[in-house]
């Protein structure tokens, strides 16, 4: 082997080891962000319909009130 592509590669696998192992890291943080932002997503939307669901029965009521005030 040459002696420069020698020195090269001694000079750099110090530095990129360590870069190989932050990008596989950031690589797996960003599935395990991925994964909790579809699932706040679904958290939210089931939370949507809850809230959709106790408004209009908020609706009904005050509906159902005013007629009995209008019927007066």
């Amino acid at each position: 082997m040459n002696p420069f592509l020698q020195q090269l590669t001694i000079a750099l696998a110090p530095a990129l080891l360590p870069t190989f192992a932050v990008l596989i890291g950031m690589m797996a943080n960003r599935n395990q962000i991925e994964s909790l932002r579809n699932e706040i997503k679904t958290e939210f939307a089931a939370q949507r319909e809850v809230w959709r669901a106790e408004l209009r029965r908020v609706e009904e009521v005050l509906d159902a009130r005013l007629r009995h005030l209008e019927e007066r």
